[in-house]
């Protein structure tokens, strides 16, 4: 039997994918590689055809091969396939350890940056290079004898507890639910809500409703059930996953794994030469500095506080003029905030849902993404996809050439993680003649269908759907040759998020929603009375919602300045001084929200959640010029795609930044979209 994970197609073969095949197919290709390497840097003369070429192909084609794999585990996940996956890690960790301290590569990069050749090369080339001296530097390549087996050594470590750390949060949350045959502890939730319960018991073959932490479930329980009991039960399950609080398995506890992240990251960048791994991470930012992020961040949450104190206070009046007597709790918030914006605005989520239909939403975010750039989307049938659910689609530019593809996986299901992203499953490239297009992984956990009914979407889960389509235009419409540098790669953290936060200003926009906000039954578009209620409530609570993010955003950059972190007690401390310092809300003893924060844990934010506020000052600026100009202003969308989508990472963002913009960001527009006055401190 072949293996599809070495075969050269352009698009895995996920239903041939088994999990045996796994392990020999990355060692096969890793040892190719190696041989390839040694090859490549026993040539006296090199340039970029004959080092840099061959290796970005290298790269290419063992990335082809693990892309698939890792997505699996993260949406079909089972024990085989972790395990199979896990024993990848240090495999794939060492490999890419060694190419870093390569030191042979690593002159042989710097011989041809030094030479006069560099000049004659193209911005994308230059900055490849470029880029790669970094990374050679930031993975100990100037390392020697014990330091740089310790490093090599952290590498692997920290590939491993990352993912355990992803797994047990992914187990405890499937391992906790609720069934209840009595109708009446759901009583306050929509229709639609209780349907979800229903539905979900029915796939376990039980009777009466079953309440997950999947978010639709967690969202619709602790923002409309009545019962007080049922939403304090489910908001501390939700916090206390994977730790050992709570009433799952305390197997899952994260806290042993947070703290040998975080102490085995400050080591790694002690070696490097680093006074901490906040400091090493700024390294590819556009940040200058941890002070500057510190203090960008602690503006934002002066300007906000007063505000968010105001908005605290009325939702606490307005409880009691429910007769709501005690002091409100954090299952209480989202629950009387939501009873306050419909009493205010008269409107909630249930009003804007049945506008908001699946296939309705994603035709009327391909016909706006078809006015600003001048591309077309289609479906493309009998594609090999992972699940039923997930659809397949291309991206074709004026002249009919397909310039992208992707995979969407819309709906929470079991056995898949949560949150939502996009990843890459193929780089764009332009090699040896051939053009290699790019395709997208975009992944949602968004309200599946009921029955044979169509999805209908909160306006916050159309938003998400959205933002992450935003990473994918900007990984997929990259015209970029070098894949180094192509689409998302080589883009400095904190502005990656630029193009996905720009595309979340449309879903307020009702010329945009004209497109896309249609009855699911009558076809009738949204009213103007429900757009006017839904932009009166648009700010509403936004300074509460402002300082959870940065609660989030410091307590990262603050946990990763720190020189020894020995216990999870001392993270803990962390976050409650961090917490004392910006939060307005009191945060129960019983909450352990560190031991879920898988972007920071787990994920590729680490010393860089900030980046979400970052860069939201540049996508709203950038916004900000098509409110000028005229939201499909096809000049203004030409100049966004040109300036920013295409170049990817190919220059420093804010040369891309400035091209559209024709000067610096500004935050008045951050701040005028989050109801902020600019003068307020």
């Amino acid at each position: 039997m072949t293996n599809p994970l070495l075969e050269s197609g352009a698009l895995p073969a996920f239903s041939k994918i088994t999990p045996e095949m796994v392990q020999p197919a990355i060692e096969s290709l890793i040892q190719d590689n190696r041989e390839q390497v040694q090859l490549l840097t026993r040539q006296t003369n090199v340039d970029w055809d004959n080092l840099v070429k061959p290796l970005s192909l290298m790269s290419d084609r063992l990335s082809k091969a693990w892309s698939p794999v890792r997505h699996l585990n993260s949406v079909k996940s089972s024990d085989a396939l972790r395990d199979a996956y896990n024993a990848c890690l240090p495999i794939l960790s060492e490999y890419s350890t060694e190419i870093s301290q390569n030191r042979d590569l690593f002159d042989a990069y710097k011989r041809i940056t030094d030479s006069s050749q560099f000049d004659s090369f193209d911005g994308a080339q230059r900055k490849a290079l470029e880029d790669s001296l970094l990374h050679f530097r930031l993975g100990g390549v100037e390392l020697e004898g014990q330091d740089r087996e310790r490093y090599q050594q952290l590498q692997k470590d920290l590939s491993q507890l990352q993912s355990k750390f992803e797994n047990n949060l992914l187990d405890a949350g499937q391992a906790w639910q609720y069934c209840t045959e009595d109708e009446s502890q759901l009583r306050g939730l929509p229709e639609s809500a209780r349907a979800l319960l229903c539905q979900l018991a029915q796939q376990k073959a039980l009777a009466g409703y079953r309440v997950t932490l999947d978010m639709p479930c967690y969202l619709a329980v602790i923002t409309y059930a009545d019962n007080r009991d049922l939403r304090k039960m489910i908001y501390e399950a939700y916090v206390t996953r994977a730790s050992d609080r709570g009433i799952t398995d305390k197997i899952w506890d994260n806290a042993p794994y947070m703290q040998e992240i975080v102490a085995k990251r400050h080591v790694k960048a002690k070696l490097l030469g680093f006074e901490n791994y906040a400091e090493y991470s700024l390294q590819t930012k556009m940040a200058d500095s941890v002070d500057e992020v510190v203090e960008f961040l602690q503006d934002l949450a002066t300007r906000s506080r007063q505000t968010a104190l105001d908005e605290l206070q009325e939702t606490q009046l307005f409880a009691k003029s429910l007769g709501f007597e005690s002091e409100l709790e954090a299952w209480d918030y989202p629950y009387y905030s939501e009873k306050l914006k419909q009493h205010r605005y008269q409107i909630s989520d249930e009003d804007l849902k049945p506008y908001f239909s699946d296939q309705q939403v994603i035709s009327g975010l391909f016909d706006l993404v078809s006015r600003l750039y001048r591309v077309s989307i289609s479906s493309l049938e009998s594609i090999d996809c992972w699940h039923e659910s997930v659809g397949f689609y291309q991206i074709k530019d004026t002249k009919g050439d397909v310039i992208g593809q992707f995979y969407l996986d819309l709906y929470a299901r079991e056995n898949k993680r949560g949150g939502a992203w996009m990843d890459g499953c193929v780089d764009r490239y332009h090699i040896d003649g051939v053009t290699q297009i790019p395709v997208a992984y975009l992944t949602c956990n968004l309200t599946p269908p009921i029955g044979d009914d169509a999805a209908l979407f909160t306006h916050d889960e159309v938003i998400t759907l959205f933002h992450e389509f935003g990473h994918g235009l900007h990984h997929m419409l990259t015209r970029i040759d070098v894949p180094e540098v192509s689409g998302i790669n080589g883009v400095e953290w904190d502005a990656v998020e630029l193009p996905s936060q720009f595309m979340e200003n449309f879903c307020w926009e009702k010329e945009a929603l004209q497109l896309f906000a249609r009855h699911y039954q009558t076809g009738e578009a949204l009213p103007d009375h429900l757009f006017q209620r839904m932009m009166e409530a648009r700010n509403f609570q936004s300074a509460l919602q402002m300082l959870r993010q940065l609660e989030f955003s410091l307590f990262d950059i603050r946990l990763h300045q720190q020189p020894d972190i020995e216990s999870a007690e001392q993270i803990q401390q962390i976050l409650d001084q961090v917490r004392n310092d910006v939060a307005v809300i009191k945060t129960p003893a019983i909450n352990r929200f560190q031991n879920g924060f898988s972007h920071i844990f787990a994920g590729g934010y680490a010393a860089g959640y900030y980046s979400y506020k970052w860069a939201e000052v540049l996508s709203a600026d950038a916004f900000a010029a098509f409110e000028e100009e005229g939201i499909f202003n096809p000049e203004t969308g030409n100049r966004f795609l040109q300036c920013v989508l295409e170049k990817g990472g190919s220059r420093p963002a804010m040369e891309s930044f400035r091209c559209f913009r024709g000067r610096e960001p500004e935050i008045d527009a951050l701040l005028r979209h989050s109801g902020i006055k600019p003068d307020h401190s």
